[in-house]
C-alpha cells in the first residue's frame, strides 16, 4: 500500500509539473501574441499618420496653389482698371 501511495505521489507531482509548463508556456505565447498586436498596431498607425500627413500636404499645396492663382487673377483685374 506504501508503494502505492509512493507511486500516486509520484504521478500527482509529474502531473502538476507537467500542467504547469503547459499553463507557463500558454501564457507566454498569449505574452508573444499579445506584443505582436501592440507592435502590429504601432506601425498601423504610423502609417495612417504618414498618409494623413502626406494628404493634409497636398491639400495645403493645392490650396496654396489656388490662393496664389487667385491672386494672380485678381492683380491683372486691377492692371485693367
Amino acid at each position: 500500500m506504501a508503494s502505492f501511495k509512493k507511486s500516486f505521489e509520484s504521478l500527482k507531482g509529474t502531473s502538476h509539473a507537467a500542467a504547469k509548463g503547459v499553463t507557463d508556456t500558454a501564457v507566454q505565447a498569449t505574452q508573444d501574441a499579445v506584443q505582436q498586436v501592440a507592435e502590429s498596431s504601432k506601425e498601423t498607425v504610423s502609417t495612417a499618420a504618414q498618409e494623413a500627413s502626406r494628404q493634409t500636404q497636398a491639400a495645403i499645396g493645392k490650396a496654396a496653389d489656388k490662393t496664389s492663382d487667385a491672386i494672380k487673377d485678381f492683380g491683372q483685374k486691377m492692371e485693367t482698371k
